[in-house]
């Protein structure tokens, strides 16, 4: 079976940062799109950013000069940097994962999800 679960979520003041992890079994992070997602409460979940088989990256522009995704190929496993955080940013994150060369900043675009990790910005 597939499994994604993240990890490095956790509490922190504004300006802070944090870095999440995506580990992967049953599933290869080199080969294929993934991508990060949060969902902040009473809110929809929103496209944060992605990482294409070739490597490129796309991030939200409410994140664009703050967050950066990667990914390592030997340790099968997908990251997401976060700098200068602050309390928009509050939200459940989730990993996701697509198939079949599929890749984009839409829900659609991946079939696998992680169980998601909170992140709390404090003011």
């Amino acid at each position: 079976q597939v499994q994604l679960v993240e990890s490095g979520g956790g509490s922190v003041q504004a300006g802070g940062s944090l870095r999440l992890s995506c580990a992967a079994s049953g599933y290869t992070v080199s080969r294929n799109c993934m991508g990060w997602f949060r969902q902040a409460a009473g809110k929809q979940r929103e496209w944060v950013s992605y990482i294409s088989y070739y490597g490129t990256t796309r991030v939200a522009d409410s994140v664009k000069g703050r967050f950066d995704v990667s990914k390592d190929a030997a340790k099968n496993t997908l990251y997401l940097q976060m700098n200068s955080l602050n309390p928009e940013d509050t939200a459940i994150y989730y990993c996701a994962g697509g198939v079949g060369g599929i890749c984009g900043g839409q829900e659609t675009s991946f079939t696998y999800w992680g169980q998601g990790t909170q992140v709390t910005v404090s003011s």
